[in-house]
């Protein structure tokens, strides 16, 4: 079989791939950076480096139009976004344009090499491994079902602060690797302020939004390279599947949301371990 072709196919299957980031990042607001990075990296042969400047603007172009929708539906809470977004914005600005370009190709070199790209996936796995087990913790501990109508909660001020810290380090932790964020803003606004899951994905894909297009600002800032051609089938394939999942994931259970978050997060994360690893 031609290289070619076998090259063509498995680009095709790159943005098959896209297209269902888009629906789990719709569904769950959350989810849309875990697969992109792999996509970019697995399929579409980049650099771990530069996949994560280019997820940044895929994962926050594609969470601006969802949570364009959701804000219609009245299933975000902008205070709460604000609160977490703004040092959010600033941690992923700063590491994207001064820490990530200051990292060394090979972090350790005795007693083994750890080179800087396999490290990004590695750490970006077991993230991904510990969100997935506090959400599922969350669902057993709770038997009532969350609202599902829309509109927003009002959280004690005592809160405030946790949030913005939190924010803060899940800035620093998606400069790093390129995350959108929602795989680990999604439960910290369930469980640090009870946030229902519907808000709290509407919420998340507008912090993810402002967030990732800022953090990009500083990937351009630093000179990364754009392949436009890939970026804009990426693009409209994310943007299919985000827009495929606006129209029912307001009527799915919440738990069951939360569920098919925590699944979802542990095999990506378990599939990247076994690559990085085999």
């Amino acid at each position: 079989m031609p290289l070619n072709y076998m090259g063509w196919r498995v680009e095709f299957i790159g943005y098959l791939a896209a297209v269902l980031m888009g629906l789990v990042l719709g569904l769950v607001g959350g989810g849309g950076s875990i697969l992109t990075v792999p996509i970019l990296v697995y399929l579409m042969h980049l650099e771990p480096g530069v996949a994560t400047g280019y997820s940044l603007l895929i994962v926050g172009a594609t969470a601006a139009f969802g949570a364009s929708r959701y804000f219609r539906l009245g299933f975000v809470d902008l205070k709460l976004a604000l609160l977490f977004a703004i040092p959010s914005v600033v941690a992923v600005y700063l590491t994207r344009l001064l820490l990530m370009p200051a990292l060394p190709e090979k972090l350790l070199t005795s007693p083994v090499v750890i080179y800087k790209d396999q490290a990004i996936m590695v750490l970006f796995s077991l993230l991904m491994m510990a969100s997935a087990f506090a959400m599922l913790k969350k669902v057993r501990q709770t038997d009532s079902e969350e609202p599902l109508e829309g509109g927003v909660v009002t959280h004690a001020p005592s809160r405030w602060l946790a949030i913005a810290l939190d924010g803060a380090v899940v800035g620093l932790i998606t400069g790093m690797l390129g995350a959108g964020g929602g795989f680990l803003i999604v439960p910290a606004l369930v469980l640090l302020v009870g946030l229902p899951m519907k808000n709290a994905i509407g919420t998340s894909l507008l912090i993810i939004a402002l967030k990732s297009l800022i953090g990009f600002v500083g990937d351009l800032q630093v000179g990364i390279v754009l392949d436009v051609e890939l970026i804009a089938f990426m693009l409209l394939a994310t943007l299919l599947g985000m827009w495929a999942s606006s129209g029912v994931a307001y009527r799915i259970d919440a738990h069951l949301l939360q569920k098919l978050f925590a699944v979802f997060t542990a095999a990506i994360a378990s599939f990247i371990l076994i690559i990085e690893f085999v």
